[in-house]
């Protein structure tokens, strides 16, 4: 029998602990853990905006985490593609997903090439788009001083 591959795939922006928990449960549960990072612009597709950290750095930071065997660049909107690239066992996905039609099209998609899907808890107190808004909002009055600083008010 041959090792369990499995893949975790997400934007992994402004990473935090949620995004570490992910990657710590989908270790847990293969014995060989593939992280996609996903790029620039599918981020700015499926999100609206683009990352704070560029792809590179966030490549960099997933690649350094001892439970991630290997991380690679997500380059592709259909996960069926991933499979055909990486041939992994299981797809590990946060709960956000778990009950709408997205998840149920990845399932029955995978499905079809043997592969299982497993969901995550998402984590509910910390996510980037709550560390966005914060930082967004913490930057506002910034933003203010500095256009009333350069007599633009």
């Amino acid at each position: 029998m041959g090792l369990k591959v499995g893949y975790a795939v997400g934007a992994f922006d402004l990473f935090h602990v949620g995004h570490l928990n992910i990657l710590r449960q989908a270790r847990s549960r293969c014995d060989f853990l593939i992280a996609g990072v996903v790029n620039d612009e599918l981020c700015a597709e499926a999100k609206g905006h683009t990352p704070v950290i560029p792809l590179n750095e966030r490549l960099e930071i997933v690649a350094s985490i001892s439970c991630v065997d290997k991380a690679v660049v997500e380059d592709h909107a259909n996960r069926l593609e991933s499979w055909q690239e990486l041939h992994f066992d299981v797809f590990f996905k946060g709960d956000d997903w778990r009950g709408t039609a997205a998840g149920f099209e990845l399932e029955r998609q995978f499905s079809s090439v043997g592969v299982a899907v497993v969901y995550f808890p998402y984590t509910l107190n910390t996510s980037s788009t709550l560390l966005r808004r914060t930082l967004n909002r913490l930057n506002a009055p910034l933003a203010v001083a500095r256009v009333s600083q350069d007599g633009l008010s």
